[in-house]
C-alpha cells in the first residue's frame, strides 16, 4: 500500500511538474505571468511541509495528517475547473500545493517507520514513486496530442482522487520510543553549521531546477518534439532515477553522505550545461536526462538518509519539513522566478540553463566545506 501511496503522489508530480507550463501556455500565459505562478504556487512549499509536522511528532498521528492532506489537496485542485485567469488558477493552485507539499513528510515518517529506517528497504518503496512519475508523465504527454493542453487537469483530479482513497486503507505505524530531549534542541540542531551548510547547498540546487521544471517541456517543444515524444525524454530521466534508487543504499554506505551530494551536485552542473549548450543534438538530452539519477534521485535519497540521521526520533518530521519547505520552496520559488524572468518567451533559454549550472557548483563548493565525519 505505501509503494501505491508514493505511486500517486509522485504521480501527480509527473503530471503537473513537466505539463503544468504547456497548460498555462494554452491558457494564454506568458513566460513571465509562467515563471511568477510557478514561483508565487512554489511559496506554499514553504508552508505546506510545516503544516501539521510539530503537531505530528508530538501527537505521532502522521496518518491522520496524511489523510487530512490528501482530502484537501483534491478539493481545493478542483477549484481548476471553475476558476481562470491569472489570480484565480494561482489561489487554487496555491491552496492545493499548500496541503499537497504537507502529504510526503508524513510518507517518509511512516515509511521509515515501517523499515525500521533501513536505507536499501526505504529505497526499495520509494522507487514506486519514481515509477509513478514516468507512467503518468508518458500517460499525460500523449493526451496532450490526442486532446489538448487542458488534458494534464483532468489526469490530475483523477490521481488526487485515488491518492485520497489509498490512504484511508494504510495503518498507523506505532510510535517508536522518542528520545527524552528538550524542545528546544531542534533549534540547536538547525543552527549548526553542518545542518546549514546542508540546507544551503540543497537550496541551491532545487535553484537551479528552476528552468527545468517551469519550462522543459516548453523547450523540447521548441525544439520540435512532440508531447509524447517530450514525455518519453522526462521518463527516461525518471527511469534512470529508478536504477539509482535501488543502489543508493549501498552507495551511501560506501561513499558517504558528503562524496555523494558532492559529485551529485557536479553532474547537476554538467546536466545543466548540455541542455543550455547541446540541445538541439538529441544524444546529448539524451545524455542530460539520464543525469537526472544523480541530480534528483540520488541527491534526494542521500538527503533523506542524512535527516534521518541527524535528527532524533522525536523530530524527524520537522526535519523532514524543514528540509521541503527550505530547499524545495525557497529555493524552488527563487528558481522558478528567475527562470520566468530570463526566459522571455524561449530567447533566454541557455543563459536560464548556464546560471543553473553555476547554482548547481555553488552547492557542491558548499558541501566540500562540511566535515565530512559531520555527514
Amino acid at each position: 500500500m505505501l509503494s501505491v501511496t508514493y505511486l500517486l503522489y509522485f504521480g501527480q508530480l509527473g503530471v503537473l511538474v513537466p505539463y503544468l507550463g504547456v497548460f498555462l501556455d494554452g491558457r494564454g500565459f506568458s513566460s513571465l505571468e509562467i515563471g511568477e505562478l510557478f514561483a508565487l504556487i512554489t511559496v506554499m512549499r514553504i508552508l505546506g511541509p510545516n503544516l501539521w509536522a510539530s503537531q505530528s511528532d508530538k501527537s505521532g498521528k502522521n496518518l491522520q495528517a496524511l489523510q487530512i492532506g490528501s482530502f484537501l489537496t483534491l478539493g481545493s485542485f478542483c477549484l481548476v475547473f471553475w476558476v481562470d485567469g491569472f489570480w484565480g488558477l494561482t489561489v487554487a493552485l496555491s491552496l492545493m500545493m499548500l496541503f499537497f507539499t504537507a502529504i510526503l513528510p508524513q510518507i517518509e515518517v511512516i515509511t521509515l517507520g515501517c523499515v525500521n529506517s533501513n536505507p536499501s528497504r526505504y529505497n526499495h518503496i520509494r522507487l514506486w514513486g519514481s515509477i509513478g512519475f514516468i507512467l503518468l508523465t508518458v500517460i499525460a504527454g500523449k493526451l496532450i496530442d490526442v486532446f489538448s493542453s487542458e488534458a494534464p487537469i483532468v489526469i490530475s483530479a483523477a490521481v488526487l482522487l485515488g491518492l485520497f482513497i489509498i490512504t484511508l486503507g494504510l495503518k498507523e505505524v506505532p510510535p517508536q520510543k522518542s528520545e527524552q530531549i528538550n524542545t528546544d534542541s531542534i533549534w540547536r540542531k538547525v543552527r549548526h553549521p553542518v545542518f546549514i551548510g546542508f540546507i544551503l547547498a540543497s537550496l541551491l540546487i532545487q535553484v537551479s531546477f528552476g528552468p527545468y521544471y517551469g519550462f522543459f517541456a516548453l523547450y523540447a517543444r521548441d525544439l520540435g518534439y512532440t508531447g509524447q515524444e517530450t514525455g518519453a525524454l522526462i521518463a527516461l530521466g525518471v527511469a534512470a532515477e529508478v536504477i539509482i534508487f535501488i543502489l543508493a543504499g549501498r552507495l551511501i554506505s560506501s561513499l558517504g553522505v558528503k562524496w555523494i551530494l558532492f559529485a551529485s551536485m557536479v553532474i547537476t552542473a554538467l546536466r545543466w550545461y548540455l541542455l543550455a549548450e547541446l540541445a538541439d543534438f538529441w544524444p546529448s538530452l539524451i545524455l542530460s536526462q539520464s543525469l537526472h539519477a544523480f541530480s534528483f534521485g540520488l541527491i534526494h535519497a542521500t538527503s533523506i538518509h542524512f535527516i534521518q540521521k541527524y535528527f532524533t526520533t522525536k523530530f524527524r518530521s520537522q526535519g523532514q519539513a524543514l528540509y521541503v519547505s527550505i530547499a524545495f520552496g525557497i529555493g524552488g520559488a527563487a528558481g522558478n522566478y528567475g527562470a520566468g524572468m530570463v526566459w522571455q518567451q524561449g530567447l533566454g533559454a541557455e543563459l536560464a540553463f548556464t546560471l543553473a549550472a553555476l547554482m548547481a557548483l555553488l552547492g557542491a563548493v558548499i558541501i566540500i566545506f562540511i566535515p565530512t565525519k559531520s555527514m
